[in-house]
């Protein structure tokens, strides 16, 4: 994506946005400074420029029946074009994976994933990493609790 001039009020709607998209366009204006009028030309701008890339709901993994966030970091054999083309396409066909980065490091690819259960963890990590001949390794991080105050400050949202 291309450098985007932002100034300060795209920068505070933004900010406003990433806690709450469904602020209303007449209190946004109220909250940076600027006319409601002059807020939805630049909400417009911001969306058609890419800097806004979606408005979601981000719902609590829990209610879904997927409460164990799961952090894997896989390093492989290969890292030609293809093995990280079937890599990333095996990553895509799979509803666990709620975010995958391709990194530098020591992993290679580093996931965000959301499974009902450790069980149901051992049956991702064998269909995806252990039947992958070249999946070198990987090291699980399961997180015990999310740290409150702290993912509704600038939510990245994956897979956008």
């Amino acid at each position: 994506m291309e450098t985007v001039d932002l100034d300060q009020f795209d920068r505070a709607l933004l900010s406003k946005l990433q806690v709450n998209n469904q602020t209303s366009a007449r209190v946004l204006a109220d909250q940076v400074g600027l006319s409601e009028s002059a807020v939805l030309r630049r909400l417009r701008r911001l969306r058609r420029s890419g800097v806004i890339v979606a408005d979601v709901s981000i719902v609590h993994p829990a209610v879904l029946g997927t409460p164990l966030t799961i952090h894997v970091l896989v390093s492989l054999e290969r890292e030609g074009i293809a093995a990280l083309d079937a890599f990333e396409a095996k990553l895509r066909g799979r509803d666990e994976v709620k975010c995958a980065w391709y990194a530098t490091g020591e992993a290679d690819f580093v996931l965000l994933l959301q499974v009902s259960g450790v069980g149901a963890y051992e049956r991702f990590a064998r269909d995806v990493f252990h039947n992958d001949p070249n999946v070198k390794g990987f090291q699980t991080i399961i997180a015990l609790r999310e740290i409150a105050g702290l993912s509704n400050r600038s939510l990245s949202v994956c897979g956008v």
